[in-house]
């Protein structure tokens, strides 16, 4: 799985984002580098097949750079579970971004910049958490994360023996809640990158070993039943966002289900998948 905001040399979201960012171009290189370098360190470790998921909303996958010895599933609309299932041994999941509202992170948010808060049977979870809950379904563990210093921490608050691969850190402190989408989309923008280079090597390397340490690493997994709820931001400034609430009990369903949303003040609306 690969996403573009916690990729080292992706600063911000409007320039490297979007097709219509002037640097839109530079972040698929810098996303596809640091996904072949991965591939590189997984083959080291003995893989012979590897799909790589275009997971970035935009896309951010360069097919043309893509490391040959791996095929690629892109294009929308993308679902869960991704094209993962039982025939998988492991996952990764390359250029990863912090859940909104994260202390320290960069670019933090959770599947879009309007999303305050996301949790699953209580627990705060990101795209991360949720990615990983989805390999797991099918008993594939994620062996390895790379991204900026929080989200990596935050995988190791799932998995605490999963390989990392920290490539930049987010400087600013303190957290998002109560912005706006737009407030929150440049509430983090700054940090301190590795190099692509020396990011390339470190993910190559933390690739290798998660893949080698395969039956030590064991999957993210939450028993059913579930409760999805999910929180938005506010609209304007000073106005109250919007909730919803989800019940399942398969985490598939979960996670694909459309999402009915009422005022916060409303209470909850309930779209029951059991």
């Amino acid at each position: 799985m690969t996403d573009l905001e916690g990729v080292a040399g992706v600063i911000n979201f409007d320039d490297y984002g979007t097709p219509k960012g002037r640097y839109y171009e530079t972040a698929r290189e810098l996303t596809t580098n640091e996904a072949n370098a991965a591939i590189e360190g997984l083959i080291e470790a003995g893989a012979k097949e590897i799909l790589v998921v275009d997971g970035h909303g935009h896309g951010a996958i360069n097919p043309l750079l893509l490391h040959p010895s791996a095929k690629l599933l892109s294009g929308r609309p993308l679902k869960y579970p991704f094209g993962c299932d039982r025939s998988f041994d492991a996952a990764v999941i390359i250029g990863q971004h912090a859940k909104s509202n994260t202390d320290g992170g960069h670019l933090s948010h959770t599947f879009s910049f309007e999303v305050e808060e996301l949790t699953i049977n209580g627990i705060s979870l990101g795209e991360l958490g949720c990615n990983m809950l989805s390999a797991a379904y099918f008993g594939v563990p994620t062996v390895m994360v790379s991204g900026d210093k929080a989200a990596c921490e935050e995988a190791l608050a799932l998995v605490p023996n999963i390989e990392v691969a920290p490539v930049k850190e987010g400087i600013k402190r303190g957290s998002a809640v109560g912005l706006t989408g737009e407030q929150n989309k440049l509430f983090n923008e700054a940090a301190i990158h590795l190099h692509p280079e020396k990011a390339c090597e470190l993910i190559r390397e933390r690739a290798r070993r998660g893949l080698e340490r395969l039956s030590e690493i064991k999957p993210f997994w939450l028993d059913p039943p579930y409760e999805l709820i999910i929180k938005l931001r506010p609209e304007k400034e000073g106005k109250t966002g919007r909730i919803a609430k989800v019940r399942s009990k398969d985490i598939l369903e979960l996670l694909r289900a459309p999402r009915k949303y009422k005022r916060i003040k409303e209470g909850f609306e309930s779209n029951d998948t059991s």
